[in-house]
């Protein structure tokens, strides 16, 4: 049986230790009128929906872990397996790819400073006959993704031999800056020299490249080997003036990358996030009071990554520490680091996405927890009791693909139900509302064209869908519900056709602007597309005839006069499988949104399981009944089989206390 999420969540005491036709004429635009961005503070938002959030997945080139799959491709090929991998993180809704340009103190671009990397055409050096960079940003971006440019600063070979680098590899050129240790080779971070040279190495790509963010892993002095210590000691005695132990002059040496690369970055493209990917363990609570409650390997005191200080300090933009254990690990516990990841961000501008381990999920020879199709769904479920939490990124892409057990279709349709909306950064500012000039209804599908903002920058627009005509609530756009896509901008005006409207439906369509830090303009005027036969739409009362059954042990009541219809369906919580449902009969196969209503009480469950019977299988979605209630809220959205069959239940298995109730449901198509 799955683990008690209610009492888990609610307070279970955590162990902390790694050991590891032709077109029809538009119709008339609604009122012009534009829906400002702030009037959504005060709305009730779906949590399953979340209108900002990061979703991206990490693409290796190291080994050839993903792409490329091997050395020697023909350009042809490597192009379109990159391709590919863009329409995978499409296919997934995710909005950001973190692609491995250096891996090894080498380039994926005509680097003025360092060889072609090996791993595109097996020798390194070897021309691969085009910029791949280039390629890969633009490709990227034609589709709205973000292109996060990982490096590795100071990893040099994966082997000892300087001969075998190139002729013209720095590090040949420089043989003092390397040091071998444990069967690689690497710059030694401790020379002045090395650390000025690898942020000259990774600048020269963010000033040539119109790359989002720069992304570093969990690489900064190598991790313990078992042969001794790492050989620096000579360079400690030479530049070591100051401090008084060799540990804190090497955590001042990776400080110092830190934050002068974020300085450089600032200087000429402030838009450029610089972004981190650690240990997931800063240090333990056993070994420092400020650290979590784990025992395992500690990233400040074995790699020399004082990564808390470099969030307190806003040395970086996002953090994404690699949490890549299950819930409920006994030295290192998923629930316990996401819990010390979101309180060391609080009060910073550091914005904390999570490194999930999609590559153990279905894996032989992983712990058992792994192979539970649910255990990666359930982190991001955790993950939305921590607001602090942004986002997520997926190592790797292979394993994305893969999706071994069905985990990463259970993460999408959980979690990934609608595209969203990268989250906003420091700095920038929204641009003006578009101006959305035609909606028409062709065989293809609607085309919307409109003209961009009069005053800001403007490097993106959301596309909004609404069911139904009549006024534009601001709620509509509070979270990615009605989002139905984002399109990157290019010149004064933009474009997109919406595919998957159906011919009987009536639609209001909406635009906003997005600056490059993701910023939103207030949205567009509003165009009017009208059906054939409207939008269709049906509430089911827990009094409508054939439409609602449940149990004896469900009591009925009257009392509170914020229910819907004359009365509504109450029972006690308990660990047995017996839901009270709400049928109907979906004309279509389609899109669905499913809203719920229940009379609020302070005195309700604060964790009320509603099922979903979806065209991919029962989903569950939890509610606060203790509040947000005498209204329609917003279950989600979900695809739907037509028929007439059970759609949604409302369970009393939770562990949490209080009344749950079943009162109405109303379903839309979209």
């Amino acid at each position: 049986m799955r683990r008690d999420y209610g009492r888990y969540l609610s307070g279970l005491a955590l162990v902390a230790a790694l050991v590891l036709g032709a077109a029809a004429p538009a119709s008339p635009p609604a009122p012009p009128d534009t829906v400002p961005v702030a009037a959504q503070a005060a709305c009730v938002t779906d949590p399953a929906t979340p209108k900002r959030q990061l979703r991206g997945m990490w693409i290796a080139s190291v080994a050839n872990i993903d792409w490329p799959s091997r050395t020697g491709l023909t350009q042809a090929a490597q192009q379109a397996e990159y391709r590919g991998w863009l329409d995978l993180a499409q296919q997934r809704r995710m909005n950001a790819v973190v692609v491995q340009i250096r891996p090894a103190a080498d380039a994926f671009w005509p680097s003025t400073y360092e060889p072609w990397s090996q791993w595109l055409t097996g020798t390194q050096g070897g021309n691969p006959g085009y910029d791949p960079l280039a390629f890969m940003v633009a490709e990227a971006h034609a589709r709205n993704l973000e292109f996060h440019a990982w490096f590795n600063p100071y990893r040099v070979a994966t082997h000892t031999d300087l001969t075998k680098l190139a002729a013209s590899h720095p590090a040949r050129k420089n043989p003092g800056w390397a040091v071998a240790y444990n069967g690689q080779l690497y710059y030694n971070p401790g020379i002045p020299a090395v650390r000025a040279f690898v942020q000259d190495a990774m600048m020269d790509a963010v000033r040539r490249y119109d790359i989002d963010a720069v992304h570093w892993d969990d690489y900064f002095y190598p991790y313990p080997g078992s042969g001794g210590g790492f050989p620096d000691q000579a360079t400690f005695a030479q530049y070591g003036a100051g401090f008084s132990n060799i540990a804190d002059w090497r955590r001042n040496n990776v400080n110092l990358l830190v934050q002068e690369m974020h300085n450089r970055i600032q200087a000429i493209k402030p838009w450029v996030k610089l972004g981190v990917s650690p240990f997931g363990i800063w240090r333990n609570a056993g070994t420092d009071p400020l650290g979590s409650r784990t025992t395992g390997l500690q990233s400040y005191d074995a790699i020399y990554a004082d990564t808390r200080r470099w969030v307190k300090q806003g040395w970086i933009d996002y953090i994404a520490p690699q949490i890549y254990w299950h819930i409920g690990h006994s030295s290192a516990d998923y629930a316990e680091l996401v819990r010390w990841w979101s309180e060391t961000v609080a009060g910073t501008d550091v914005q904390l996405l999570v490194g999930q381990a999609t590559y153990r999920a279905g894996a032989s020879g992983q712990d058992a927890a792994w192979q539970d199709p649910a255990e990666l769904t359930d982190h991001l479920t955790l993950n939305r009791t921590y607001p602090r939490i942004l986002g997520d990124i997926h190592f790797s892409a292979k394993d994305v693909r893969a999706d071994r057990i069905g985990a990463v279709s259970r993460v999408a349709t959980d979690h990934y139900r609608r595209p969203a909306l990268a989250p906003a950064g420091l700095g920038g500012a929204a641009p003006a509302a578009p101006n959305l000039t035609s909606a028409v209804r062709g065989t293809g599908g609607v085309t919307l064209n409109w003209q961009r903002g009069a005053t800001g920058s403007t490097s993106a627009y959301a596309v909004y869908r609404l069911p139904g005509d009549g006024a534009v609530d601001p709620c509509d756009l509070a979270d990615a519900r009605n989002l139905l896509g984002t399109v990157r901008a290019s010149g004064s005006t933009g474009t997109f056709t919406d595919a998957t409207a159906a011919a009987g439906s009536t639609y209001r369509y909406l635009v906003t602007g997005l600056d490059r830090l993701h910023h939103e303009s207030p949205a567009s005027n509003a165009r009017l597309v009208t059906g054939t036969g409207g939008t269709f739409s049906v509430i089911v009362d827990n009094a409508t005839a054939g439409g609602f059954t449940a149990a004896a042990t469900w009591g009925t009541s009257s009392y509170l006069a914020t229910r819907y219809g004359a009365n509504y369906r109450f029972a006690e919580p308990q660990a047995v499988s017996d839901p009270a449902w709400f049928s109907t009969t979906l004309p279509v196969a389609g899109s669905y949104r499913v809203e719920v209503w229940y009379p609020a009480d302070s005195g309700y469950n604060s964790a009320t399981p509603h099922l979903v019977a979806t065209a991919n299988g029962t989903v569950t979605a939890t509610v606060d009944q203790r509040s947000g209630g005498g209204q329609w809220r917003v279950l989600g959205t979900y695809d739907f089989a037509a028929g007439t069959r059970q759609v949604v239940g409302v369970s009393r298995w939770t562990s949490t206390q209080g009344y749950v109730v079943a009162d109405a449901v109303r379903i839309t198509r979209l």
